[in-house]
């Protein structure tokens, strides 16, 4: 006789949302660390997992779910704090790209985050993967719901083409190479395989 199911045990929903809402709460509290507001943390967070194609404002914008105005006045905030800085788009010249500084970066390895990135490494592997698929449930469902990009990495968009027989990875959508680094960073191009 095969077992029976029994959800008995699973908290209801709305604990479940509760628990993840405090902890949003406690990690927004931290980030208000070193005089940076939670966004210019975002943003900086942003620039060190994001790919070459997505070093813009708008891509910036984008992931953030933010206005145009708020990213503007948080890239004058973080530049003139000497964390990023901009520079001229190679492709057109009327946009800007952003860059984290060497400032920027080691800011960035002392994020109060890290406390909690390494919680979650010390967690089973198991528990680990569970984690992992079920925020990506959740973060698909209320993208899909709101439409917004996905910001996945090359491995798994539709676009990316593995390297094969001398030559380079290539991403479909831009016509472009696509270096080992590139492949694990977060693309405002991404498409869902």
């Amino acid at each position: 006789m095969a077992a029976k199911d029994d959800d008995s045990d699973l908290p209801p929903a709305a604990e479940s949302l509760a628990k993840l809402a405090r902890l949003a709460r406690l990690l927004r509290q931290a980030d208000h660390a070193r005089g940076l507001k939670p966004v210019q943390w975002d943003a900086l967070r942003y620039l060190a997992r994001c790919n070459v194609l997505s070093h813009s404002p708008g891509a910036m914008a984008r992931y953030l779910g933010s206005t145009k105005g708020t990213v503007s006045q948080t890239v004058i905030a973080l530049e003139k704090k000497g964390l990023l800085r901009k520079q001229v788009d190679p492709k057109d010249s009327r946009g800007v790209q952003l860059y984290l500084t060497e400032a920027g970066h080691s800011l960035l390895a002392d994020d109060d985050l890290n406390v909690v990135k390494a919680d979650i490494a010390e967690l089973s592997d198991k528990t680990r993967r569970r984690l992992d698929r079920a925020l990506e449930a959740l973060l698909e469902q209320a993208r899909l719901r709101q439409g917004e990009p996905s910001f996945g990495t090359c491995l798994t968009c539709r676009y990316y083409r593995e390297a094969s027989s001398g030559l380079s990875a290539h991403c479909m959508k831009v016509n472009a190479a696509v270096s080992s680094e590139e492949t694990a960073l977060i693309c405002v191009e991404h498409m869902p395989r």
